[in-house]
């Protein structure tokens, strides 16, 4: 049974929000990240943070924070490097990442992502719904990091290329809504009423 370690990735930019970390704005009695946190930690292993820049502004959240090894802003895949890296680091086969920036996202996405990679017989399961995939909700398998690695230093950004090229369960859930993510504060406006 796979045990996967928990990435949340939070190495964004955050431009339409106006820059700055966008998972550390208020949402209810917390911030967008604690909500995360709170829906993540208790389906997984152990949890780390990939963010770029000073890590102390995270120091609240007593995680371990890890930065992307591919210079430049390289998208998610990039975070998806940086988990894999740390992951092996602790012995782990596995990671699920999650965005810091959808705080509903659903509370048994581990267990169904990796079912669905098991039923496709995959070692990479994304997240999907009626509108379509969320690439940033995935489970990752360790052993592909060196080849994730090249593809990112060969010029490759989007995440669906390189799933598809390596096989790709999808875990089907019903609502799009809890894959809602804050990118605008009209967004985090919803979330708020949506809480």
């Amino acid at each position: 049974m796979i045990e996967p370690l928990g990435v949340i990735l939070a190495g964004g930019q955050a431009t339409r929000m106006g820059g700055g970390d966008k998972g550390l704005l208020p949402l209810g009695r917390g911030s967008i990240l604690s909500h995360v946190i709170d829906r993540l930690e208790p389906q997984v292993a152990g949890l780390a943070l990939n963010a770029n820049g000073d890590p102390a502004r995270f120091s609240t959240l007593n995680l371990p924070v890890i930065a992307d090894s591919i210079n430049g802003f390289a998208g998610p895949l990039s975070g998806v490097l940086a988990g894999l890296d740390w992951a092996a680091n602790r012995g782990a086969s596995h990671i699920v990442t999650a965005a810091a920036d959808t705080p509903f996202f659903p509370c048994d996405l581990v267990p169904r992502l990796v079912l669905a990679a098991e039923i496709a017989d995959t070692h990479i399961a994304l997240a999907a719904t009626p509108g379509g995939r969320h690439p940033t909700f995935g489970l990752w398998p360790v052993s592909l990091r060196d080849d994730l690695r090249a593809a990112l230093h060969d010029g490759l950004r989007k995440v669906v290329l390189w799933t598809d090229k390596h096989g790709c369960g999808m875990a089907e859930f019903p609502d799009d809504v809890a894959f809602f993510n804050v990118n605008t504060p009209d967004d985090l406006a919803k979330a708020e009423a949506m809480l």
